[in-house]
């Protein structure tokens, strides 16, 4: 069993930190985070570990995790470097689906092993995200050896890995975005629109429940091509110009958003409608 030493410790981190250590498949080493009160509460809910008040306070370990931002990776690989506190040989990975692991490269000068791996699910409560990790896809990317190595430490608490190309990540992150953080901000805007137009609350979220539900498992079933409907589906564009202005009215942003997603709509009926053609 190795050692895992953390650096930076929000819900992602603690998620993966309490899945491994419950499973025994590494040790928790040394936590820390902006505060020591933070990395304390990171080692309550990891169940293991020691928080760390500094880099000076951390001692080795074969494998480190950076469970920091996007912007703050390569000051923190920078950081972590000048400490000397990784040793040649030691690996060193982050989370981020955008940043590649070229971002540790500091850390790999003084050689260690560096990667990234990108668990693709929700992390917004690590008390529920321990129970429905299982099954997660995690994009990896780095030194092979490394990689192979994550892999098998993902497999072992339920991920199913698969390779990334480190500098498409950005792209590839996109995706993500408008599957995950785009959706919830889209269904924010629904709820909205509903209850400011009448619609009492609670019969809004059923509403909102059944149609985004709905059009989901339409589109997982079907693709997106077969699974749109509404008026873009239909070719209606009188009636889309219409509500673009409604909404416009309503809430500004809003009505951006639903001008650009209906042109992205027109766009997927016509290739339904060229792929239809084409069977003929």
């Amino acid at each position: 069993m190795g050692e895992l030493n953390i650096v930076g410790c929000g819900r992602a981190a603690r998620t993966l930190a309490r899945l491994w250590a419950a499973a025994g498949t590494l040790t928790i080493g040394d936590v820390l985070t902006r505060s020591p009160a933070s990395a304390a509460e990171a080692v309550a809910f990891i169940g293991e570990g020691h928080a760390a008040a500094s880099f000076d306070d951390m001692r080795p370990a074969a494998l480190w995790l950076l469970g920091v931002p996007d912007r703050d990776i390569a000051a923190c690989a920078q950081a972590l470097a000048e400490s000397a506190r990784v040793r040649p040989g030691d690996g060193v990975f982050h989370l981020s689906g955008f940043t590649p692991s070229a971002a540790l490269a500091p850390l790999a000068a003084r050689g260690a092993r560096i990667a990234s791996v990108h668990p693709v699910m929700s992390f917004a409560d690590p008390g529920i995200a321990i129970t429905r990790f299982a099954g997660t896809p995690c994009g990896v990317e780095g030194d092979a050896g490394l990689a192979a190595e994550l892999d098998h430490l993902f497999v072992a608490i339920g991920g199913t890995p698969f390779a990334l190309d480190g500098e498409r990540k950005p792209l590839y992150h996109a995706g993500s975005v408008f599957a995950s953080n785009f959706l919830v901000v889209i269904l924010d805007a629904a709820s909205r629109a509903y209850v400011d137009a009448g619609v009492p609350p609670e019969t809004a979220d059923a509403m909102l429940a059944a149609i985004s539900r709905g059009a989901l498992e339409n589109v997982l079933a079907l693709g997106g091509p077969h699974a749109l409907t509404g008026p873009a589906a239909r070719g209606d564009r009188e009636v889309v110009a219409l509500q673009q202005g409604v909404v416009s009215a309503w809430d500004a942003d809003a009505g951006r958003a639903y001008d650009a997603l209906s042109a992205l709509a027109f766009a997927l009926a016509a290739r339904r409608d060229a792929t239809e053609s084409g069977a003929q």
